[in-house]
């Protein structure tokens, strides 16, 4: 797929921060045996001095054959006495070469002329990382999720113990994570403010990435309002790499649905998004405080229909964990 000009440019600022990096460490690597070994820097040395020698006898362009041949056997000497000294360390026989992150292009991104396939995903992961940067929000772990805020006493109204029912709700998304695949259902998790939505949802996407998978985490209200910037910017080079990410990323968060501004412009990239990636069967997780109900109402009953059909519902329940630690905080 194509990027745009900022995409290119940060991941070639990032190929050359890797190239300088390895240049770095192994001049860190030749003083620490230096130090140990003195011999080493007098061996490599005189494997300068007698690369230089060999080219000079070269340029004479005189019968230097055997003067070569000299030369060659004192190198290789050189080069076995150097190989012996790194054994007798424990050290890899690549000790005194250049740690690449790519050894296939030596991370320049391109052999013979043609882009590298360590460039291809350098440059989908900026991609979603310039993409997820207009979130404000950090990602979260399982183990930072507390069911302490939430009671264990029956509720009356839905006829569950909130502690129970979440400690299955966090088993359930756990499970969705450690398991994922791009064959995952997609999930919309319902229910009201402060209940762990967010938290979850930024839970899943950590573990996701750890796996590998490229995933986007947006909120609903900052993805419609870029596009529309896009739109009214003449940038149509970012809109529609910002579309494609979105169509074609490993797992989409779609965080806050119904916080967004109302507008037919909005509702029409929600909709597009998720019919694309339902018929192409790319997971995708809806994160919203609207009812069913409240969904049709705002989006129609074609996204109502996408979401009964082809979401696995997951409800939460509770009380606002958010106002419980304001409170908790103010008594202090």
């Amino acid at each position: 797929m194509g990027y745009s000009s900022e995409v290119y440019e940060l991941a070639r600022r990032e190929m050359e921060q890797r190239s300088l990096y390895a240049e770095q460490e192994l001049e860190k690597r030749r003083n620490r045996l230096y130090e140990i070994c003195p011999r080493t820097l007098e061996i490599e040395r005189e494997l300068v001095k007698i690369s230089v020698s060999a080219g000079k006898r070269v340029v004479m362009g005189a019968d230097v054959r055997r003067e070569l041949e000299i030369l060659k056997e004192k190198s290789l000497g050189l080069q076995k006495e150097l190989g012996d000294i790194l054994t007798s360390y424990n050290l890899p026989e690549n000790y005194l070469e250049e740690w690449y992150i790519c050894d296939k292009c030596r991370d320049t991104g391109n052999i013979d002329g043609k882009m590298c396939s360590c460039m291809k995903s350098l440059l989908k992961k900026t991609a979603y990382e310039e993409l997820n940067r207009i979130s404000p929000l950090s990602l979260c772990s399982f183990e930072a999720f507390s069911l302490d805020y939430y009671s264990k006493l029956k509720d009356e109204k839905t006829g569950r113990i909130p502690y129970s029912y979440m400690q299955s709700v966090l088993k359930f998304c756990r499970k969705y994570a450690d398991e994922f695949s791009p064959e995952s259902h997609s999930l919309i998790f319902q229910g009201g403010s402060g209940l762990g939505k967010t938290h979850l949802s930024l839970s899943i996407a950590q573990t996701v990435i750890d796996k590998g998978y490229g995933v986007i985490y947006v909120s609903v209200p900052d993805i419609v309002s870029r596009l529309d910037n896009d739109r009214f910017s003449n940038n149509a080079e970012r809109k529609s790499e910002t579309e494609q990410l979105l169509n074609e990323c490993d797992l989409l968060i779609l965080d806050d649905l119904g916080t967004e501004y109302q507008s037919k412009f909005a509702s029409s990239v929600i909709y597009n998004t998720l019919n694309t990636r339902l018929m192409t069967s790319h997971p995708t997780i809806i994160s919203t405080n609207l009812s069913g109900k409240e969904i049709q109402e705002m989006y129609g009953t074609r996204m109502m229909s996408r979401i009964i059909g082809m979401l696995d519902r997951v409800e939460f329940t509770g009380n606002d964990i958010r106002q419980i630690k304001r409170r908790e905080r103010n008594k202090k």
